[in-house]
């Protein structure tokens, strides 16, 4: 019996231990983290199409569907269209903030179109009137 109850307190150990690991290293929490903190990063699954990616930046998160198609050489993602849900927080935001977003993106995804949901499209727009 009191073999039983130690491989019981091993085993609830090793799980809680498996958990904590788990939760230090989940990427939606880092996510979260750098909201909060209002620092940069980039979460996405490179491997999978389907997947949206996210970047939070300066306490805004950015959200970044890809479509599949063909490039010269292979089949890759060859648009990208970036929103955000909070517009109201972009304030401050230059269009040097969005060219930097932009060159992250391409970073993983060299042959992708990049376009931007409404404001910050509009915003780069201007760019090319001036």
């Amino acid at each position: 019996m009191a073999f039983l109850i130690r491989l019981i307190i091993i085993a609830l150990i090793i799980y809680l231990f498996y958990r904590l690991l788990k939760f230090i290293f989940d990427p939606k929490r880092k996510l979260d983290a750098a909201l909060e903190s209002g620092t940069y990063y980039f979460h996405d699954d490179v491997g999978n199409v389907r997947r949206n990616f996210f970047i939070a930046m300066r306490g805004v998160l950015f959200e970044g569907e890809k479509y599949l198609g063909t490039t010269k050489e292979a089949f890759d993602v060859v648009s990208i269209f970036v929103w955000t849900e909070t517009p109201d927080k972009l304030i401050g935001f230059s269009k040097e903030d969005f060219h930097f977003l932009e060159k992250e993106i391409r970073m993983n995804y060299p042959d992708a179109d990049i376009s931007w949901k409404s404001p910050i499209e509009q915003l780069m727009k201007k760019e090319g009137e001036a």
